[in-house]
């Protein structure tokens, strides 16, 4: 399959997910109609949605997968979720560094896209709890050597989690001797009443600790975020200094996270930098 195609497939899955999100339910004849394909291409498209978790195959369609809030997907079935949307907000958040400075990336499918975009920034300290997150800058040394300006990592222990993030009293404590510059963090769930959350307790701990030991806090969730509450809250938006997010946050999550946030930042939209 060409890239071109494997665009498209990605295109059309994350519309499906809206339309399944938005309505509770599609039919497979309704999103023929609506995406002007087979319905064997749809088939294949809830095919994947459902072995990513995203959705649950009923007789003739699909429903939205009802999760408790304790619920934690693992790496890889989060990594195939909103593909394109992580790209942006990575190269979005990107744009927020400085080199020379002192930062933190936490755990999660977003902070592993950005640390990719944040490869030729010289000079980083980067302070991270995510394997995953770790492997990306220590894989771009092993290739191309001790290169000058390359970014210095530092990472935690602890106890891993689902998601590959390293957590508890080890991860907390090395967190808590630390200060950095600007802290990203991946969150499961962000809303007005519970804030930033998480279904899993030992890293809603671990995260509080790297915010209280950021100056200045950027989360970077993707639209399908918004509204989603898990287990354990960890911060309030009122602690968060900037969101950034994709052109799917509806205007109603926009004018609600305003009267929170000190900046938005909405992928390929223009930036006010009066709010940064």
């Amino acid at each position: 399959m060409s890239e071109n195609q494997n665009l498209l497939a990605e295109q059309r899955r994350a519309l499906i997910l809206d339309e399944v999100r938005r309505r509770g339910g599609v039919r497979v004849n309704e999103l023929t109609r609506k995406l002007g394909v087979s319905d064997m291409t749809v088939r294949r498209d809830l095919d994947a949605l459902a072995r990513q978790g995203a959705v649950e195959k009923v007789h003739g369609g699909a429903v939205p997968v009802v999760e408790a809030s304790t619920h934690e997907p693992g790496f890889e079935a989060k990594s195939g979720l909103e593909l394109t949307a992580k790209e942006d907000i990575a190269r979005a958040a990107a744009e927020l560094v400085t080199p020379g400075s002192a930062i933190a990336l936490s755990g999660g499918t977003t902070t592993y896209a950005l640390a990719h975009q944040l490869l030729d920034v010289p000079d980083l300290t980067v302070v991270t709890n995510s394997v995953r997150v770790a492997d990306v800058f220590h894989a771009a040394q092993r290739n191309s050597g001790q290169r000058q300006g390359a970014a210095t990592v530092v990472l935690t222990g602890g106890v891993r989690t689902p998601s590959d993030s390293l957590v508890g009293p080890v991860a907390d404590r090395a967190i808590g001797a630390l200060h950095f510059d600007l802290l990203f963090l991946g969150v499961h769930g962000i809303s007005v009443e519970a804030g930033l959350s998480t279904p899993n307790l030992a890293e809603a701990e671990t995260n509080r600790r790297l915010v209280q030991s950021a100056r200045r806090v950027v989360v970077v969730a993707d639209h399908t975020k918004w509204g989603t509450v898990g287990l354990s809250s960890f911060a309030a938006l009122e602690q968060v200094d900037t969101l950034v997010t994709d052109a799917g946050l509806p205007a109603e999550a926009r004018a609600d996270i305003s009267e929170h946030l000190r900046s938005l930042v909405v992928a390929g939209e223009p930036v006010d930098d009066t709010d940064i």
